[in-house]
């Protein structure tokens, strides 16, 4: 662990196995003392054979629990916030923290995609309210909100299909959302050479016409975008939730590498 007389070059990055990875290597290669924070064991692993200064593994307990943390391992020059755009509670938790603690924090976001064709939802209502009458739905979502994402498009007049990930959380979400077994399959998602060839090969074996995702930017959306694209599908988007008020995200990497030198 680097010592006081150098944390004028420490980060603390909370992020996922998205941006997180890039952005540490980048950061690594400026100089920076780079101290990681992932949710799950298997996300270190996209990290491995980086010289991390330190690997935190686990949720922050709140604003109490990131105050405690900043205690223990700081002081950072910076915290970089890089978690998904529907993390929200993390987001607001760290932004509340950091104010507490007078620690300068970044949001690192993604950058939003072009709609196109796409339609943007509010809400798990606006799902709901959709003419989907004999469409067949993929939802391409995360589990957590998968029961209530699947009553909603039933009501929109449509049929759930869903990809649950290989774990038990990701199981017990699939099976809780009343999915008829030959309308689940059980993977990760982003697979496959190319990437998303499993996703392509399921919207054809179950004669997908319609997908949900979240606006999450970054290579799943964009992934999501091109499929609708070839395959003439109907895409609807959940859109991004907001950011605590206050906080002015950086959407550009080279912007954010910048910014972290000033001051």
């Amino acid at each position: 662990m680097q010592g006081p007389a150098n944390d004028q070059r420490r980060i603390w990055l909370l992020a996922g196995t998205g941006d997180g990875p890039r952005l540490a290597r980048s950061l690594l290669n400026r100089g920076w003392a780079v101290t990681v924070s992932v949710v799950t064991p298997a996300a270190t692993a996209a990290y491995k054979g980086l010289p991390l200064d330190a690997m935190r593994v686990g949720p922050l307990a709140g604003p109490s629990g990131i105050h405690e943390e900043l205690l223990r391992m700081g002081p950072f020059r910076w915290v970089v916030d890089a978690t998904h755009p529907f993390a929200t509670r993390i987001s607001q938790d760290l932004w509340d923290a950091c104010q507490c603690h007078a620690q300068p924090m970044l949001r690192f976001d993604r950058r939003t995609e072009p709609l196109g064709t796409a339609a943007l939802l509010a809400s798990v209502e606006a799902l709901a309210s959709q003419g989907l009458s004999g469409h067949r739905l993929l939802l391409a979502v995360g589990g957590r909100h998968l029961s209530c994402l699947a009553d909603a498009v039933r009501q929109a007049g449509a049929v759930p299909y869903a990809r649950a990930l290989p774990s038990t959380e990701g199981l017990r979400a699939a099976l809780s959302a009343g999915l008829a077994s030959d309308h689940l399959a059980v993977l990760r998602p982003l697979q496959g050479d190319p990437p998303g060839a499993i996703e392509r090969a399921l919207c054809r074996r179950w004669q997908i016409s319609a997908v949900l995702c979240r606006q999450s930017g970054g290579v799943t959306e964009q992934l999501w975008h091109r499929l609708a694209s070839e395959l003439g599908l109907r895409l609807l988007l959940l859109k991004r939730p907001p950011l605590p008020d206050g906080v002015d995200p950086i959407e550009d990497e080279q912007m954010l590498l910048h910014r972290l030198e000033q001051d």
